[in-house]
């Protein structure tokens, strides 16, 4: 993490494109946002923008914004994310999610700092610095043709690896500390102690939702604790196993259903408890997942993968633009 430190406090100072690549609840966003507050830039906007939680049509709309009538339910012009980024940073994650279409505009942002609202033809002028993540290795997306090179290579000027939080379990004792203090604060509670055997069956754990999952358990065990500690039967069961391996999954056998479990509680753990969407975030993901599978499987003809899901062909074919699979 000091590497990573490092490399933010360097990039920052310039205007060079910044991809960030790690796991799912690593904190990707938090080096984007300190990224913007390092540079010169910190005065103006930092705008976030989900690409994976929205479809190949809304996601360019979202992005570049709309003229009245481009498309039905355009009521009035809309501004778009990089026209509000205008003098500042825009964080674009999840930009593997983009579909091939979608990219080359991308690209063209980057490269000529330009572009046009939906229906319009008006080209308009945008001063961003972008900042991109990926949980996903673009690399290999790119040699499967779901990425495009050019658009890997322009965003790739300078990396940033996170390291997963199996891999830095020396962090833990501090990211507890940090996150008892916060979620106390804002809870109104004293849970200041640590238990016997709790910090070492945090620092024990495989950690498959990485730092979002710690966060979620913390906040989970300050509102459950009856006293100022921390013990191990507030943590879940999947951390204080007795068996290593077992909770170094969080899973109880190779299975289909144990690894359904495993994915399912991987997912509660990253959305948080208070989201009340679960079912869209976690469903919405296995299926964008399956879908990707099936069809490289039938080497995308979607015919085939329409009989191999058990889907009308109609169907998957929304599917597979909603999620930005390609056309």
């Amino acid at each position: 993490m000091q590497e990573v430190y490092r490399v933010t406090r360097l990039v920052a100072g310039s205007n060079a494109s910044v991809l960030i690549l790690g796991e799912t609840g690593v904190g990707k966003e938090l080096i984007a946002s300190a990224v913007h507050q390092l540079s010169h830039r910190s005065g103006g906007p930092f705008v976030r923008v989900n690409c994976g939680a929205l479809s190949e049509s809304l996601l360019e709309s979202e992005l570049f914004g709309h003229v009245r009538g481009a498309f039905t339910g355009a009521v009035a012009n809309r501004t778009g994310r990089f026209e509000a980024a205008d003098g500042g940073s825009i964080f674009l994650d999840e930009i593997n999610s983009t579909s091939l279409t979608l990219q080359v505009k991308l690209l063209r942002v980057l490269q000529e700092k330009e572009f046009e609202r939906v229906g319009d033809t008006s080209t308009l002028n945008a001063d961003v610095r972008v900042i991109a993540a990926s949980n996903r290795d673009l690399m290999g997306q790119v040699k499967q043709d779901l990425f495009r090179e050019d658009l890997y290579w322009r965003l790739n000027v300078v990396p940033i690896e996170i390291p997963p939080l199996r891999k830095r379990r020396e962090d833990i004792p501090s990211l507890v500390s940090y996150f008892l203090e916060y979620y106390n604060e804002i809870n109104d509670r004293y849970v200041v102690h640590i238990g016997p055997g709790t910090m070492e069956a945090l620092q024990q754990y495989h950690w498959p939702g990485n730092v979002r999952e710690l966060q979620n358990y913390i906040e989970r065990a300050v509102v459950m604790a009856d006293n100022d500690e921390l013990t191990l039967d507030l943590l879940p069961r999947c951390v204080t196993s007795d068996s290593p391996d077992h909770r170094d999954l969080g899973i109880t056998g190779n299975d289909a259903a144990s690894l359904t479990r495993q994915v399912v509680m991987q997912g509660l753990g990253e959305v948080g408890s208070e989201s009340t969407d679960v079912h869209s975030k976690i469903v919405d993901r296995v299926e964008k997942e399956l879908i990707a599978q099936v069809l490289e499987a039938c080497g995308g003809v979607q015919t085939k993968a329409a009989v191999r899901l058990g889907m009308n062909r109609n169907t998957l074919h929304k599917k597979i633009r909603d999620y930005g699979l390609g056309d």
